[in-house]
């Protein structure tokens, strides 16, 4: 039996949003409770059918408590449902992420969200010798058509020791390489909501299969591991 993202969720959180405080969470405590046993059920159960086809070693629900002690937004809550999905390591890279939020903010993201400076200069390295097999990927119809391109940070300008000329600049100079794809409320609610997003996670195995390869070998292609 397939499970569900309750529509409780979306009337949840619409409201949060209008009553970001302690004393109307605190109010609405038991419900939200209720209602996070749920999701994290329906997380789980997409952690099990990802698992059918790649090695999950970690899943991992956000808690609703906004760390305000940096932030100009003091607001106390998130108003949204997050949890990510990490890949064994060491020899696997990647994660996946899914975000549920009410208007139509709900989304799966997945690649590398804050690569380490090795990690980063690695992955620099590679498309700074041979970018073919990177565009062959971000090319293909399948993968295209359901992840894009990348979206995230980037340099304005080449990094150090970089030519800023070079044909491959504009994979050389990012600083994330993510992949998102959002949906409608209307989306998330669907009964097979969660075997789709399943199916869009195993569509980016491509890229995965190849940053994992350039992760775990030097520049001669040598494991590192």
């Amino acid at each position: 039996m397939s499970i569900t993202i309750p529509k409780e969720t979306f009337f949840f959180y619409k409201e949060l949003t209008i009553n970001n405080n302690r004393d109307w969470f605190n109010e609405h405590k038991t419900e939200f409770k209720a209602l996070e046993a749920k999701v994290k059920s329906a997380y789980n159960y997409l952690g099990e059918l990802i698992s059918t086809h790649d090695q999950i070693e970690k899943i991992k629900v956000f808690r609703i408590y906004r760390d305000i002690r940096f932030s100009k937004n003091k607001l106390p809550y998130k108003t949204h449902f997050g949890g990510s999905f990490t890949r064994k390591k060491p020899e696997l890279r990647g994660g996946y992420y899914l975000h549920i939020q009410p208007n139509n903010e709900s989304f799966i993201a997945t690649g590398f969200w804050e690569p380490n400076k090795e990690d980063l200069l690695r992955i620099r390295k590679e498309f700074e010798m041979d970018d073919s097999e990177m565009r062959d990927i971000l090319n293909n119809k399948t993968f295209s058509e359901t992840w894009g391109n990348f979206v995230g940070d980037e340099l304005k300008t080449a990094p150090k020791g970089f030519d800023r000329d070079h044909p491959a600049i504009d994979l050389i100079r990012r600083k994330q390489y993510i992949f998102i794809k959002k949906y409608s409320d209307e989306a998330v609610l669907e009964p097979n909501f969660l075997e789709s997003v399943n199916d869009d996670f195993k569509k980016i195995r491509p890229f995965f299969d190849y940053m994992s390869d350039v992760l775990t070998t030097n520049l001669n292609g040598e494991s590192i591991l």
